[in-house]
């Protein structure tokens, strides 16, 4: 029988750290904490095998630390291995700083980060300890009135239209329309764990906000972990590359005020999940890592990053230029990039970039994460090939890599203005990295195969 157990940690930091981007060099510093941020862990057992997933409210956390994360928990656990622990983070841009870098995007506190590792192990040290008997029931509900594709739809509408409970966005079909609700009961009827799979930005407070909280997803779920007491839930992001919340750069006081109404959508749209769900079968349980190499685009060549090189000296290096000056900050973000670039290109390295996919199998259930945030046409194509059948398709898993732009996106990057299109080429370039030359093809294959090795013909 399956065995599964949950657990909470802590992890919000204290008020004060530096907050987590939107912008260069913005300086956003929180000032309170108006919810608490939380490493929440489920763990599964099942014929000797095992895996643990965990929902972190955060950005991102670079590779490195989930890769501390991992030896913590497997030098507690027994049996478990790399391969078995799926680390994932909501994305939250009110959670605190976590990557160290010189591109401006907030700056870690070091002892925060010291201990972050050790706090986050410890929610899945606790899950495992906390194993017993579940059955495990499942539902897919409509959730809509949250999110819009800033791509191909209208960003920032109104405040005063999305408030309104019949708001859509123009092209709700680009969205994720339906959350996936997984719920856990142990042989006492009570509800001991839920996952919430949904794919959107929790960016309804951004860069004019500084209150410490992990957005629409974390106050969601705590608001339904007190409805039901002794339970854990955790939130699975999905495709949110191309997918915003339908409040985003708005004041504070406006994006506070919709916060909580979107917080209650996504509430309603998982409880409404919880008391549809059936039961689920589950008899197996299997994971898989692979290490994929992505391409990258070859026509940013030397000469022509000197070009660009020259353009943002022409902005910086002026007695006239103010630090202050949103001109001055992106062309410094972007400088730095470019010279990043020109030394990967004099070393002679590969400019591709070798990222983890992972899977996990819990009978029907199909967990398929990389650190990527992965945008929506890209999931599309990934489920219909797929044989599983619950298939999540989900971003920042055990790293960050900067977007998956889908194929359209790619294209018109290609073809337009050498910085044009944010995701495909102004964020690798801020990043000092190539852009991806066919990510969305190369992410769709891997997952393809990765599903395929864990569901195969046989089983399915």
């Amino acid at each position: 029988m399956l065995k599964a157990g949950f657990a909470t940690y802590d992890i919000t930091p204290r008020a004060g750290v530096g907050l987590y981007g939107f912008g260069p060099y913005l300086n956003r510093h929180s000032v309170a904490v108006r919810d608490v941020l939380d490493a929440r862990a489920a763990a599964f057992a099942l014929d000797g095998k095992m895996a643990v997933i965990i929902g972190c409210d955060l950005c991102t956390l670079q590779a490195e630390t989930c890769a501390q994360i991992r030896d913590i928990i497997i030098a507690q656990v027994p049996g478990l291995a790399k391969k078995d622990i799926l680390i994932s983070t909501s994305h939250t841009h009110s959670g605190p700083a976590t990557v160290f870098s010189d591109r401006g995007w907030g700056t870690p506190d070091p002892p925060y980060m010291e201990l972050l590792p050790y706090k986050i192990a410890q929610a899945a040290i606790v899950a495992v300890q906390n194993l017993e008997d579940m059955t495990a029931s499942a539902a897919l509900v409509p959730c809509r009135h949250i999110g819009l594709n800033r791509v191909y739809d209208r960003d920032a509408p109104p405040l005063a239209d999305v408030l309104k409970e019949d708001w859509e966005p123009a092209k709700p079909e680009l969205t994720d329309t339906e959350c996936r609700v997984i719920r856990f009961d142990n042989k006492q009827g009570e509800l001991k764990g839920f996952m919430a799979y949904f794919g959107c930005h929790p960016v309804v407070c951004c860069q004019q906000n500084h209150f410490i909280h992990g957005d629409y997803p974390a106050i969601a779920i705590h608001n339904l972990m007190r409805e039901c007491p002794g339970s854990t839930g955790i939130f699975l992001q999905g495709a949110q590359g191309d997918v915003n919340s339908g409040c985003v750069h708005k004041a504070e006081n406006e994006s506070l005020l919709a916060l909580d109404v979107f917080a209650a959508r996504f509430a309603n749209a998982i409880r409404k999940g919880l008391a549809a769900a059936t039961p689920l079968q589950i008899n197996d349980l299997a994971t898989i890592s692979q290490s994929v190499e992505f391409s990258t685009r070859s026509d940013f060549t030397m000469e022509h990053l000197k070009e660009l090189q020259e353009e943002f000296e022409k902005v910086l290096h002026t007695p006239l230029a103010n630090d202050d000056a949103h001109e001055v900050r992106m062309a410094t973000v972007n400088y730095l990039g470019v010279k990043k670039m020109m030394a990967l290109l004099e070393s002679g390295e590969k400019t591709s970039v070798t990222a983890e996919v992972q899977g996990i199998r819990l009978g029907p259930l199909a967990f398929l994460g990389a650190p990527f945030e992965i945008m929506q046409a890209i999931k599309n194509e990934t489920v219909s090939k797929l044989r599983a059948p619950m298939p999540m398709v989900m971003s920042l898993c055990n790293g960050a890599c900067g977007y998956a732009p889908d194929r359209q996106s790619l294209q018109e990057a290609m073809t337009s203005t050498r910085s044009g299109g944010y995701a495909a080429t102004r964020v690798p370039f801020m990043q000092g990295r190539l852009p991806y030359a066919n990510i969305h093809d190369e992410l769709v294959n891997a997952f393809t195969n990765i599903a395929a090795t864990l569901f195969p013909v046989t089983s399915v």
